[in-house]
């Protein structure tokens, strides 16, 4: 259970050799992976959870869809880093989608979940020994539901949940541990939308984000995990006593994009970030702009802001450019875009498509022009203006961002960096600083 989704998947075979297993015994790891019986654990405990189906071809993909309703994650089972994954908005594009999933596991269902849009994802990581639970760490996303967790950049403490929904998600994480019979380390993932709080995920192991919840919080989950393996409790362990708080800590993702040229910067479904930074500090605006300074994005304190969104991102276009716009930055954008900032009173330029002329905004975005890119497409296989626009952006070093979510955050961030200098300090001293971590 410290070594990923490849040791739990050879639990039971280890255990039918006779090979003794330390700590979440094959029988409880078996339960999590097993989504017929635990969707019936989640009702038994009336946990809500995404509606969910499994296909082997495209006919049987269809009638799913059509009983679960778009949109749908599609995704194929027993892969790791979202390989092969995607979100299906309508019929048309649920044949491609099925081809890559049954390309990628040709022997195993593809799973159809519905897609929780616009939602908050969170991350829960916790230690229990069968009669106790220890929450190591709520961890906010910054990137709304759809984009990996591995890729998407969070927040410990949460930034935008009131302590009443914090509580929930407390007592589910407790009840689950308890009712799977973890001895060790579980990762929960939930969405939140609309005040519900919905059931992703749960995985009986350790998960990516333990290292930044043991280092954002002073806990070193590993070494406590593994010796309530060997039979300590916590309670004699109290790893509420060495918890550290009273500042936020910022998870941003490192990717490769520039050591592979052509590569589309889009996120989605699918893992592609290859390392990690944090930022620490006071507040959330100063932890961001630090774990973007930690990832290489330099952020703009003035100029020329891109902004071009899909469809459904429009209702938040208008109030997100009014952010850049309060910030002192001058709006571009293509014309559906900008007939709808400038008919709610916005100052934007209007700029070209590539296909409609030059120059256009990849143009301006050679020349230096543009300051930085929001741009949120309509799914993995965009158009060639999007795309060409995406690895330009790449390609002349111009900050970006392809989530309203990311654009929002950086709003954030340049505000603090325009009024206020970082502080750099090393962790011991925000350790040192923390009050006395507290039993909750």
């Amino acid at each position: 259970t410290l070594g990923g989704q490849t040791p739990l998947k050879l639990a039971e075979r280890l255990e039918a050799a006779g090979v003794p297993l330390l700590g979440t015994s094959s029988a409880s790891i078996a339960l999590a992976e097993d989504r017929d019986r635990f969707a019936a654990l989640l009702d038994e405990l009336g946990l809500a959870y995404p509606e969910a189906e499994s296909a082997s071809s495209l006919e049987e993909a269809l009638a799913a869809a059509s009983r679960i309703g778009y949109p749908l994650l599609v995704r194929p089972s027993f892969v790791l880093g979202g390989r092969g994954m995607g979100i299906v908005y309508h019929a048309d594009n649920l044949a491609s989608y099925m081809a890559e999933a049954t390309r990628v596991t040709p022997d195993h269902p593809v799973y159809l979940d519905r897609f929780l849009e616009n939602a908050i994802e969170l991350d829960v990581d916790c230690l229990s020994d069968g009669e106790d639970v220890y929450i190591g760490g709520i961890l906010e996303h910054i990137e709304e539901a759809g984009i990996h967790s591995g890729d998407s950049a969070c927040c410990i403490p949460p930034f935008s949940l009131s302590d009443a929904l914090v509580m929930q998600l407390r007592d589910i994480a407790w009840r689950l541990a308890l009712s799977l019979g973890v001895q060790g380390l579980l990762n929960i993932q939930f969405a939140v939308k609309d005040g519900r709080i919905f059931i992703l995920e749960v995985n009986p192991r350790a998960s990516r984000t333990v290292p930044f919840v043991s280092k954002a919080t002073g806990v070193p989950l590993p070494r406590l995990a593994t010796q309530i393996m060997l039979g300590k409790t916590l309670a004699e362990l109290d790893p509420w006593s060495m918890r550290k708080s009273g500042y936020v800590c910022v998870k941003e993702s490192v990717f490769p994009f520039k050591r592979f040229p052509g590569v589309d910067i889009l996120l989605g479904p699918e893992m592609r970030s290859t390392g990690e930074v944090m930022g620490i500090a006071r507040t959330f605006d100063e932890a961001f702009l630090k774990s973007q300074l930690g990832s290489g994005q330099m952020l703009p304190t003035f100029g020329k802001v891109f902004i071009s969104v899909n469809d459904r991102d429009k209702q938040f276009v208008t109030a997100l450019a009014q952010s850049y716009a309060d910030l002192g930055f001058d709006l571009l954008a293509t014309r559906g875009t900008a007939k709808l900032l400038k008919e709610s009173g916005l100052e934007v330029q209007t700029v070209l498509k590539v296909h409609e002329g030059r120059p256009n905004i990849v143009d301006m975005i050679k020349n230096g022009e543009v300051a930085m890119v929001i741009n949120t497409a309509s799914g993995k296989r965009t158009n060639h203006d999007s795309r060409a626009i995406r690895q330009n952006t790449l390609l002349h070093g111009v900050p970006f961002t392809t989530t309203i979510s990311g654009a929002r955050a950086i709003a954030r961030a340049i505000q603090h960096e325009q009024v206020k200098a970082l502080r750099v300090e090393c962790i011991q001293d925000y350790y040192a600083a923390s009050s006395k971590g507290e039993r909750s």
